[in-house]
């Protein structure tokens, strides 16, 4: 059976490595794009991106709904996901490396400044979706590292109430974001 644009997701479905072929070849300058968009800096990790995007597609295509996007942007948003978990890897080894080695090097010091302002504003981004007391708890959760103890008894929330909050807001961006 010849692979074509109208059966291509079957087959990924079935898991059937000729429709992954074809993905790449009619859809891998997306995901190149996206990839060198937020790794600009980081040329070595772009390939093990890709890898990873072209894994994630395979191992997630179950949950592509044509209903809710396109093909095509449903494996950019992977995309552009990978390429922000590489963007937080590198940068938490960079400054386990500079810690490690008492000094810090200027280059690596002004890419990492710019790859944590392109982090933030993917950030921004994403938890603009999220209602404001939501958008609250999640940075001080996640981009702050409070302990729930701390943001409960700051804000007067039950623990319960923030981990349904916490919750509810993950189920939101996973949708929204196609994140897997």
């Amino acid at each position: 059976m010849k692979i074509n644009e109208d059966n291509f997701i079957t087959r990924l479905k079935a898991k059937d490595e000729r429709a992954l072929e074809y993905v790449i070849d009619a859809y891998g300058w997306v995901i190149k794009s996206v990839i060198r968009k937020h790794l600009y800096h980081m040329k070595p990790c772009q390939e093990e991106c890709m890898n990873d995007v072209l894994m994630a597609i395979w191992d997630n295509i179950q949950y592509y709904d044509p209903g809710k996007s396109s093909f095509q942007n449903w494996i950019a948003g992977i995309a552009r996901y990978k390429s922000v978990d590489y963007l937080r890897r590198y940068l938490k080894e960079l400054n386990y490396q500079s810690w490690e080695e008492g000094l810090v090097k200027e280059e690596a010091g002004e890419q990492m400044d710019l790859l944590e302002e392109e982090l933030s504003e993917e950030t921004e981004s994403m938890l603009n979706c999220l209602k404001p007391k939501d958008r609250e708890l999640f940075e001080r959760l996640f981009l702050e590292e409070q302990d729930i103890d701390t943001v409960s008894s700051e804000t007067g929330m039950k623990k319960e109430v923030i981990y349904n909050r916490v919750s509810r807001g993950k189920k939101k961006l996973r949708k929204l974001f196609s994140i897997s």
